[in-house]
């Protein structure tokens, strides 16, 4: 009985932690999608235009004239669940988008497993 015990407490404590290690990495992508966001519009005011890709940010274009980059790191085009950062150009009602998946990986989705969209 005390084994069965301890065994369910673990779970539930292993259980816990997951779900926190996820709650925090969906922050973390929300201040990684916003900091990318800014890149993208530092990109934009010194090239005139939106990047093609996010991989813009990493390394000049050859029809990048006024290009000052890099802008960010390509480690820092995957959100902390592992995946890679969608960029949307145009957005749905903005200019561009920035998305991660959340933890699930796939569209939609809801608390921790859903879709994390940052607009301009």
């Amino acid at each position: 009985f005390v084994i069965l015990l301890i065994s369910g407490i673990v779970a539930l404590a292993v259980n816990s932690i997951s779900n926190n290690r996820k709650q925090a990495n969906a922050r973390l992508a929300t201040t990684q999608l916003n900091l990318i966001a800014q890149k993208i519009s530092e990109y934009q005011s010194d090239v005139g235009s939106l990047p093609d890709s996010l991989e813009d940010l990493t390394k000049a274009p050859s029809n990048a004239d006024g290009w000052l980059g890099p802008y960010t790191d390509a480690k820092q085009l995957k959100d902390p669940f592992g995946s890679a950062i969608e960029y949307r150009n145009p957005g749905s009602d903005s200019d561009f988008e920035v998305v991660s998946l959340g933890a699930d990986k796939k569209a939609g989705g809801e608390g921790v497993d859903k879709d994390i969209v940052v607009k301009p």
